[in-house]
């Protein structure tokens, strides 16, 4: 279901099965989750920022990446 979901419905899986960031759903599920959601909304600021978030909790490996996702966000926040 998840590969062929529409990027509201991403979301609002994501803000059920993982409210406090700490819910069942496993590392890459979330990883892919927000991947595909990004995919389809690649100027949502909001969900950049939520997306590079999340990376936080994955370790120092994905820092780099989470940091790119905030500051994309921030652009976007300011174009806009």
């Amino acid at each position: 279901m998840l590969t062929f979901a529409d990027a509201d419905t991403i979301m609002t899986m994501i803000r059920d099965t993982i409210p406090d960031l700490a819910g069942d759903l496993p590392v890459w599920a979330r990883n892919l989750a927000y991947r595909l959601a990004c995919l389809q909304r690649p100027h949502d600021a909001e969900l950049l920022r939520a997306a590079g978030a999340d990376l936080y909790f994955h370790g120092p490996d994905w820092d780099d990446h989470a940091e790119q996702l905030r500051r994309r966000a921030d652009e976007l926040g300011r174009v806009w």
